[in-house]
């Protein structure tokens, strides 16, 4: 083949490939978008959540016995070195 002729194949190539790309992703974003779609319709909703549940904070006992341990690793572990 001559240079022309190969770079003209070559260019034609690459337009099929990034067609065939640009096509493929095209479909995924599509189909992606009607699958969220679809599952926000058929998902139930969800359940109200109870405003009295609170989170448990810790007790200022449990805090100080942390630092103790904490504390008691750090001084061995720099002991040992």
């Amino acid at each position: 083949m001559q240079d022309p002729q190969l770079l003209q194949e070559g260019l034609s190539l690459m337009a099929f490939g990034m067609g065939f790309v640009f096509i493929f992703l095209t479909v995924l974003v599509v189909a992606t978008t009607l699958m969220s779609v679809l599952m926000g319709r058929l998902a139930p909703t969800p359940a109200p959540v109870d405003s009295g549940s609170r989170a448990v904070k810790p007790s200022q006992e449990h805090d100080d016995e942390l630092m103790a341990v904490i504390s008691a690793a750090l001084h061995r572990y720099r002991r040992r070195r």
